[in-house]
């Protein structure tokens, strides 16, 4: 089975979804969108699509105008209800294809924090520590289940039907690449007087046993794709 991963910076991957993605069949092949942009790809074509996240706005086609174009992209697979799964950026998008609003949050949620209020796929991560990292939030898209909240962010994660998942949070992080993260993002950490030692040394706490629980958790959801 062929899985595409629209890519919007090199160290944001699929991460410690990779393993669960390759037991259960699926060639991955990353594209990078920025670089290569969507033109001659088909939006139906793969068995599965994830969108992945980047440190741009899924609102911000007059600065980057690729994302107008993959918004549109992802709208095609989602209204056909082909398999589709998103992160963060990615997460936005989708919403945003789905009609729902993409707006500034009441502030800048960086590093790992509890979910709450977890249901379904996600009911075993109440109180567990995921890595969070954005600034826009979204609505709840009309027909989506919502999977977790955090207190400054009420759409952590949903779920539409049986072909669609999405994290606003990281629950594919792991430590291994983790460094890249911080360099990649350093000036907007150093924006919002966030500490790369104290996100490293969280890291190297949670990460290992939040990078096992996403993947126990993608691992179910695939097991239910549709044939």
């Amino acid at each position: 089975m062929a899985l595409l991963a629209l890519r919007h910076v090199a160290f944001e991957d699929l991460g410690a979804f990779e393993a669960p993605l390759a037991a259960a069949g699926h060639a991955i092949r990353y594209h990078d969108v920025p670089q290569a942009g969507l033109s001659g790809l088909d939006p139906l074509g793969p068995d599965l699509l994830a969108t992945l996240g980047g440190p741009i706005g899924a609102c911000d086609e007059a600065i980057y105008p690729f994302v107008a174009e993959e918004t549109r992209f992802i709208g095609a697979r989602l209204a056909a209800r082909r398999p589709t799964l998103g992160i963060c950026l990615g997460a936005q998008m989708m919403a945003r294809a789905l009609g729902a609003k993409v707006y500034p949050g009441r502030g800048k949620e960086i590093g790992f924090a509890p979910l709450g209020a977890t249901r379904g796929l996600m009911a075993g991560y109440e109180g567990v520590p995921v890595l969070h990292w954005h600034g826009d939030v979204f609505d709840l898209p009309a027909g989506a289940e919502r999977l977790a909240s955090t207190a400054l962010c009420e759409n952590q994660a949903f779920r539409l039907g049986d072909f669609a998942l999405a994290f606003q949070c990281h629950p594919e992080a792991r430590p291994e690449g983790f460094e890249s993260w911080l360099v990649g993002h350093a000036a907007e950490l150093a924006a919002a007087g966030i500490s790369p030692v104290a996100l490293r040394r969280q890291m190297a706490g949670y990460g290992p046993a939040s990078a096992a629980r996403g993947q126990a958790m993608i691992a179910e959801w695939l097991s239910a794709l549709p044939a």
